[in-house]
């Protein structure tokens, strides 16, 4: 018998061990842990294989930022008898590099290092179909072409991630505005940039564009910038990157957005009334959210929260027995190695007898900026919040041998301590490789040592990470 005309094709199946949603970090550092297991893996995409990091995010930022640097440095002049200029940047030539390199590390890593573990890489969108907790869970996924692939598995993880967040500004939807994402994609250097964001990635964003040519502002929300970390290193920083030319209004909210001459014209709520900001483009940072839209977690019971985060408990499983979630779907620390060590912990939670939560106690973060600001456990402010008594010490980075000679002044280390044990509570940082710095002080804490420990250990003279062991010989300032 004939088949009837535009008859759908018949879905094909597919059988695994696990499947994942999500080709990013997390995803693969889950699907290496489970084919070292000996498990069958497929990973279904539905964009880019290689996940934010690789694409839109902190390899892309990273390789610009280290391109701006070289501007930066040749603008400056520290040295007298060296002359140097920057001249005007060609960004289409200097994207399309980074585009190449990313191509690159996305062959070599995602694609022929996937099929080389074994692992398939399946594209197309995914969703749940309906299914019992006591089911194997189902993924219907459908391709560009509409052709759907059926995939059973006795686990699934989803790691599919997060994208930027929009908020409701009046006017907004109605200019070309960019995120992070798209902002590395510009082929011109806009002639003025406004940034709704002080924190991370806007902070990153902005000094790119500043030090390539854009006369940049940046609206912040919150009485400063960098609002979650210590006061005194959110100072730091914003002196640091005001010397740089760029503008900071704090304590603004964006609450419209309309055309104008040259581009945009944002208005702004400050203290005591408002003002309008022009700028050639508008770049919007003001977080990413989870993406879990399309996927149908609903068809298997798995809430989600009010931001659209998978809810999962301190093992990474979902309400469902046989669905995991991993990385930044879950809207946890939203770091990249948080990411992959969330991955190979969900499949060890998975397959292992005795499931093991991550300690994220000495979980150090970094912003890339030039200072770079990094820290690692508590604050000062943390600290008074849990009711506990502290001490901080705080050392200028003027006082450092290696940063007085490389002409790197600007800057300051924070400790923050229990007074009662001498325990190291916290390290903060703004200065010159930071995060290098703050990488030791990561060991320091995660081994548990004391102020007068860390004093009296050795340290190579001429080294940024020098700066701890002088800082812990500085007075302490004692908080009860």
């Amino acid at each position: 018998m004939p088949k009837a005309q535009n008859a759908r094709p018949t879905a094909t199946t597919r059988t695994y061990d696990l499947a994942i949603i999500g080709a990013g970090s997390a995803a693969k550092s889950a699907a290496g842990e489970a084919r070292r297991r000996g498990k069958s893996v497929v990973m279904v995409e539905r964009a880019t294989p290689g996940g934010t990091c690789l694409n839109v995010g902190c390899v892309p930022s990273k390789h610009l930022l280290a391109a701006a640097a070289v501007r930066a440095t040749a603008a400056g002049e520290k040295f007298p008898g060296i002359e140097t200029a920057a001249r005007p940047v060609d960004l289409a030539a200097l994207v399309e590099d980074k585009d190449r390199f990313l191509a690159q590390l996305r062959d070599r890593d995602h694609i022929k290092g996937t099929a080389a573990a074994g692992i398939d890489l399946l594209q197309g969108d995914a969703s749940f179909a309906p299914a019992t907790q006591q089911e194997r869970p189902t993924l219907i996924v459908a391709d560009e072409h509409g052709e759907e692939t059926r995939i059973t598995a006795e686990r699934v993880l989803v790691a599919s991630g997060a994208q930027p967040f929009i908020p409701p500004v009046p006017g907004l939807r109605d200019v070309e505005y960019l995120t992070s994402s798209t902002a590395m994609s510009l082929k011109e250097i806009p002639g003025s940039l406004l940034v709704v964001g002080g924190n991370a990635i806007g902070l990153e964003q902005a000094q790119l564009f500043a030090r390539l040519g854009s006369d940049v502002t940046v609206v912040e929300m919150a009485p400063r910038i960098a609002p979650f970390e210590d006061p005194d290193i959110s100072e730091a920083l914003e002196k640091a990157l005001s010397g740089e030319g760029i503008t900071f209004r704090t304590g603004a909210n964006l609450t419209g957005v309309r055309p104008g001459a040259n581009g945009i014209v944002a208005s702004v709520a400050v203290e005591g009334g408002a003002l309008d900001l022009a700028a050639e483009k508008i770049l919007i940072a003001t977080g990413r959210r989870p993406v879990t839209r399309g996927l149908n977690l609903e068809a298997v019971a798995v809430p989600t929260g009010p931001r659209g985060e998978i809810m999962v408990d301190e093992h990474l499983r979902t309400a469902h027995p046989r669905i995991w979630a991993a990385g930044d779907v879950t809207g946890q620390h939203q770091f990249v190695y948080v990411a992959g060590a969330q991955g190979v912990a969900a499949v060890s939670n998975m397959y292992d007898g005795e499931p093991q939560p991550l300690d994220y106690t000495a979980l150090p973060r970094v912003t890339f900026t030039s200072p770079a600001l990094a820290s690692v456990g508590m604050t000062a402010t943390d600290a008074a919040a849990a009711g506990m008594p502290y001490e901080t010490r705080e050392l200028p980075l003027a006082f450092v041998p290696r940063a007085m000679i490389a002409r790197n002044p600007d800057g300051i280390v924070k400790l923050v301590s229990d007074p009662r044990t001498g325990k190291l509570l916290g390290v903060h940082m703004v200065g010159a490789e930071a995060g290098e710095v703050i990488t030791a002080a990561t060991y320091a804490l995660s081994a548990g040592l004391t102020v007068q420990q860390l004093a009296g250990t050795w340290s190579p003279f001429l080294t940024m990470a020098e700066s701890l062991r002088i800082a812990a010989t500085m007075p302490p300032v004692v908080t009860i």
